[in-house]
């Protein structure tokens, strides 16, 4: 940085006539162009940047060297999710829930693009507490949208959607342009009506943005979802395994990774106004087959699945049963799923074992025909959500 800043000390000396301006000029002058260089800095803002998906592509951001500042109130991160590259001088933290304008506001400042993540992620949740994902995903949307609106540097939103957007689909694999949307699960809904506030305010305030419309994603550091629920449900019974649904949902799922791959790319890209982008692997994989992944890396024996079959075969009101998406608009920009479902599954599942096993402040053992668990990470018990 220093060798930079003598650069253009000699370079601005080089231009003006030294006899015929003052040292204090020239240090105007130069104080003006460095603000001009650092205006040209990117500095990328993440809300929900200490959860599952949002660290990682915070970590993946600052090993590019880029400037990242998160935006998280931490109700859903560990210390799993906090790596040695986010301690360094390119990263900052505001502790702020998305309700709070004023913190908000404030953070947007400085900042060139936002990767929208923070929001409820618990999709069954909605079932119990119909506010959740009005406030936290809808409302949330809209106040990071009035803070864009009103900043002068902030104006381009890569916002994580959802697959659940798509409600029951009649064709599969799904396109990006199917219609009608009908979504049929709170969380969907908000996903939905989120995008459309998107689209709507970049088309009125001159801005730009990209709805990435997520599969299910898995891997190492996920707190919740079909594997930790499968996981936790082993910890108290070795013998037997409850199922919500009648196992056959089948759903494509993504590996955390190629989430991040999909989510810098669309950063990048120069696609007009505002575009979704399907992401997710070309293929599914159903429950019980994610259950018997489960079952073989823990090297359990005669483990008893009980269905529970619900109602119409769903794990709860709300489930989309099948799920396939087509992403062939993201491919032709460069992007490819390296893992399919079955190989997302096994790595996430083993991911999961081997943190489980390593950390100090977690052990993972089995005796006596239990799994013992123990650690500080939040856990969603029985919320086998994808």
């Amino acid at each position: 940085m220093q060798s930079g800043i003598s650069f253009i000390i000699i370079t601005i000396f080089k231009w003006y006539n030294v006899s015929s301006v003052s040292i204090e000029e020239h240090i105007i002058i130069i104080f003006i162009y460095l603000g001009q260089i650092r205006e040209k800095v990117k500095k990328f803002l993440v809300t929900g940047g200490a959860g599952f998906i949002g660290s990682s592509l915070v970590d993946a951001l600052l090993k590019k060297n880029e400037n990242v500042t998160v935006f998280d109130n931490l109700s859903s991160s560990n210390q799993y999710m906090i790596s040695n590259s986010m301690k360094g001088p390119n990263y900052s933290l505001i502790k702020a829930d998305m309700l709070d304008e004023i913190s908000l506001l404030e953070a947007i400042k400085e900042c060139n693009i936002v990767f929208h993540l923070a929001g409820n992620s618990d999709i069954s949740l909605g079932t119990s507490d119909t506010k959740i994902d009005y406030q936290q995903n809808l409302l949330a949307t809209y106040n990071l949208l009035e803070a864009m609106r009103n900043s002068t540097s902030c104006k381009r939103i890569i916002f994580a959607s959802t697959s659940t957007v798509y409600g029951e689909a009649k064709k599969m694999p799904t396109p990006e342009d199917y219609s009608p949307l009908m979504p049929i699960s709170l969380y969907g809904g908000c996903k939905l009506a989120s995008e459309i506030l998107i689209s709507t305010y970049c088309h009125m305030f001159n801005m730009s943005g990209v709805a990435v419309r997520l599969a299910n994603v898995v891997g190492p550091n996920a707190t919740h979802g079909v594997i930790y629920d499968f996981i936790h449900k082993l910890s108290s019974d070795t013998e037997s395994l409850e199922i919500l649904g009648d196992g056959t949902q089948t759903k494509s799922y993504l590996y955390i990774d190629d989430c991040i791959n999909a989510l810098m790319l669309a950063a990048t890209q120069s696609i007009g106004t505002f575009q979704p982008f399907n992401v997710g692997s070309n293929d599914t994989i159903n429950t019980i087959d994610i259950a018997n992944i489960v079952i073989n890396q823990l090297e359990l024996e005669n483990v008893k699945v009980r269905l529970t079959y619900g109602v119409e075969g769903r794990g709860w009101l709300g489930d989309v049963k099948q799920m396939l998406l087509d992403c062939s608009k993201i491919n032709e920009l460069g992007w490819r799923a390296k893992r399919n479902s079955r190989e997302a599954i096994t790595f996430a599942v083993h991911g999961i074992l081997s943190r489980l096993q390593r950390n100090t402040v977690n052990t993972f053992e089995i005796d006596n025909n239990r799994i013992s668990i123990y650690g500080s990470s939040p856990v969603h018990k029985s919320k086998q959500q994808e």
